[in-house]
């Protein structure tokens, strides 16, 4: 099988394409043909090794990985002798976690993993762009903030992958959603269904004024100690970015004050936990309520172009590769 291949740090030109053994499925794994997968900032960040902290996962000196990509849709071709949730010919989405792979024609993953069976009427760049972000978005949302029908919820980078997916989700809790986001992405924003968009060159969100129940800083750009001066009485503010300020005071908040500062590592939530959420996904997206927002779609052979995009900051929705199976 070919597969995007990178064995340094640096510029969208270090990655290659290569033939490589498609996997065999073990006894609990199914294998995957995939059709898309998205190339998200953390692609972007591990393939660069920027900042230098992200090579603590990485890799300190070079790549740990060959392959990058977690978030794919495709179609089951073979499965181990003990699975038993899925079938030949099932068309599922999912997510390969840490062991990344997907930027690939083919991946093996657990039976038990983030697998799930993709929502109907949809196609498969459909699907992984849907999924986009939710993994992260939906546990901070639902889990962090307790987000209820009719709270108020602030998201700065609402057009990012998170963000949109935020939007989205927000909007399904029954949340009044207020978007941050640049001049170009506005229409975007509006159309995933923010009630309220604020064009961030042109305004401060964190001037007080209208305050809010939570401010879900996806674009990681903010603060808790700027963001606070919106919250309400009561309120959370959550980060997506780790650091040892929200860290700290993610401690310290949760003992003092009357106001909350959230961090999340889902990253690390069990695969199981994963996997309901995409099925949940699934059922809110065949209802109606999830739209796919796609940037742009590039075939395997253009990876490196895909990340070029992705590192403009200028994406509005998801990057996508595509696979072209000979045998489609």
């Amino acid at each position: 099988m070919k597969a995007v291949t990178y064995y340094k740090y640096g510029a969208p030109e270090v990655l290659g394409i290569e033939d490589v053994r498609t996997p065999t499925p073990g006894d609990k794994n199914v294998l995957v043909k995939i059709h898309a997968a998205v190339v998200t900032a953390s692609d972007a960040t591990f393939r660069a090794g920027d900042p230098f902290f992200s090579r603590m996962f990485t890799g300190l000196v070079k790549p740990k990985a060959r392959t990058l990509g977690g978030e794919f849709a495709g179609e089951v071709v073979a499965v181990g002798k003990d699975v038993t949730r899925f079938s030949v010919g099932d068309r599922v989405f999912g997510d390969t976690g840490p062991a990344f792979g997907a930027h690939a024609e083919y991946v093996c993953v657990g039976e038990d993993g983030a697998l799930a069976v993709m929502p109907t009427g949809v196609d498969y760049a459909e699907a992984v762009a849907v999924m986009d972000g939710v993994l992260t978005a939906l546990p901070f949302l639902r889990d962090n903030a307790h987000l209820q029908q009719g709270q108020e919820l602030l998201i700065n980078g609402a057009a990012g992958s998170v963000g949109a997916a935020a939007v989205q989700l927000a909007k399904h809790f029954g949340a009044r959603v207020t978007g941050v986001c640049s001049t170009a992405k506005l229409e975007l924003v509006k159309a995933l269904g923010a009630d309220e968009v604020i064009d961030y060159t042109k305004g401060d969100f964190t001037r007080p004024g209208r305050t809010y129940d939570v401010v879900f800083d996806a674009a990681g750009k903010s603060s808790f100690s700027r963001s606070k001066r919106v919250l309400k009485s009561g309120g959370v503010y959550l980060s997506t970015t780790p650091s040892p300020g929200i860290l700290l005071q993610s401690f310290w908040t949760r003992r003092f004050g009357d106001k909350r500062a959230v961090i999340a590592f889902t990253g690390l939530r069990p695969t199981t936990d994963k996997a309901a959420d995409l099925r949940f996904l699934t059922q809110i997206t065949e209802a109606g309520q999830m739209k796919p927002a796609i940037d742009g779609r590039y075939p395997l052979a253009e990876a490196a172009e895909a990340h070029r995009r992705v590192d403009s900051g200028r994406k509005q929705g998801c990057v996508l590769i595509t696979m072209d199976h000979d045998d489609n």
